[in-house]
């Protein structure tokens, strides 16, 4: 009886023995060795988007302007999409400037106000990513550069030519960042610089003027297609 036990107790040791015998040890692997394959929970490929924004363009040493913006985008896939952007707002004189035309000095700074702009170009959007709330909320949020171009329109606040327009050629630059709030819903952050060429009838002479402008909104996005 002793005997039979102890060749049935070889007969199960010696599997798990040739199994262990048989492992490979293929060494470390490399990060460019492993490939994850995740499908987006919320997709941009084939969808439009329209969103209204409100910004501040902060920077301007005389002038405070707050804007409205109107963005429309055709994504042709979920990085890359068409841009357009379509704004307007107002420059209201700030502290130094009324400082600067009051009766103890008396000399106006030499300022033109953003009125409108109308803005084309591309988006691209390489990151995609997921962040971890305070541990009970997912975020999924994406990242994009923005390069577009189109006219600017300014009018003067320099006293005596109150009122002058100035129409310029704009190169406008961006970052931004969408939050998923919902399938087709998403709140938007852009940081952009408005660099345009300005042609100022009341001088007859040619400036470079920038507009940095910072703006939140909401987007709302057409329904994703189907899946396969």
């Amino acid at each position: 009886m002793r005997t039979s036990l102890l060749l049935l107790a070889g007969l199960f040791a010696f599997p798990a023995t040739s199994v262990a015998q048989e492992t490979v040890d293929i060494g470390v692997i490399r990060n460019d060795d492993i490939t994850v394959v995740q499908k987006m929970l919320y997709p941009k490929e084939e969808r439009w988007e329209l969103g209204f924004h409100l910004g501040v363009m902060p920077f301007d040493a005389y002038l405070v302007t707050p804007n409205g913006q109107l963005s429309f985008n055709q994504h042709f896939s979920d990085t890359l999409s068409l841009s357009v952007m379509v704004g307007g707002g107002y420059g209201l004189k700030n502290a130094t400037f009324k400082e600067l035309e009051s009766p103890a000095y008396g000399a106006a700074p030499y300022a033109y106000r953003y009125l409108a702009s109308v803005l084309a170009g591309v988006e691209w959007a390489p990151v995609y990513a997921k962040l971890n709330f305070n541990g009970a909320r997912v975020v999924h949020f994406d990242a994009y550069l923005a390069g577009r171009a189109g006219v600017s329109i300014e009018q003067s606040v320099i006293p005596l030519s109150e009122g002058a327009i100035a129409v310029g050629p704009t190169l406008s630059p961006g970052v931004g960042a969408r939050l998923w709030l919902a399938e087709k819903t998403a709140l938007r952050v852009e940081l952009r610089d408005d660099l345009q060429l300005q042609r100022r009838s009341v001088t007859a002479s040619t400036h470079l003027k920038q507009n940095a402008n910072i703006s939140v909104g909401i987007t709302m996005l057409s329904a994703p297609k189907e899946r396969r």
